[in-house]
């Protein structure tokens, strides 16, 4: 059913467990895995001149760890395909997506609601919107919640 999956992960602590869950989720089809990081166009692009090329690079540096945490999270064996993209993260990712032709992408979620989202936006949610594909978005679960809570459905 899923011969292509695509993590998309930024290095947040939101995508910790969207990474576990797509992993397990690729082992169990013994699908091809793709790690993608887009490095925000957005946020160079409203910095100072003076400070771009810094910012751009200090950017990359943050995909590549955010891939290395997805590398070191895979089973040993299995073979990971990483790509680093500048641009606007949502766009980027469905792009990649359909490049690819993957089956799936994988994203993780803060779970925010109401004024928070509609403030910070969601690149999660444009993913949804407007991936070409089927997409697994993975809420982080709150670190105080008891077990209950954790076992909980989704709202």
């Amino acid at each position: 059913m899923f011969d292509t999956v695509v993590v998309a992960t930024d290095g947040s602590e939101s995508v910790k467990r969207a990474i576990d869950v797509a992993l397990d989720l690729a082992g169990r089809f013994d699908a091809e895995v793709h790690a993608l990081s887009v490095v925000d166009a957005s946020e160079v692009d409203a910095s100072p001149q003076q400070l771009r090329d810094e910012l751009r690079t200090a950017l990359e540096t943050t995909a590549d760890a955010a891939l290395a945490t997805v590398e070191e999270r895979t089973e040993e064996g299995t073979e990971i395909t990483t790509a680093v993209r500048e641009g606007r993260p949502a766009a980027e990712i469905c792009e990649y997506a359909r490049e690819i032709d993957a089956d799936l992408v994988a994203t993780g979620t803060r779970g925010r609601h109401g004024e928070n989202r509609l403030l910070l936006g969601s690149v999660a949610e444009r993913i949804v919107r407007t991936s070409p594909v089927p997409v697994l978005s993975v809420r982080q679960l709150d670190p105080m919640a008891g077990e209950d809570d954790a076992n909980a459905p989704a709202q």
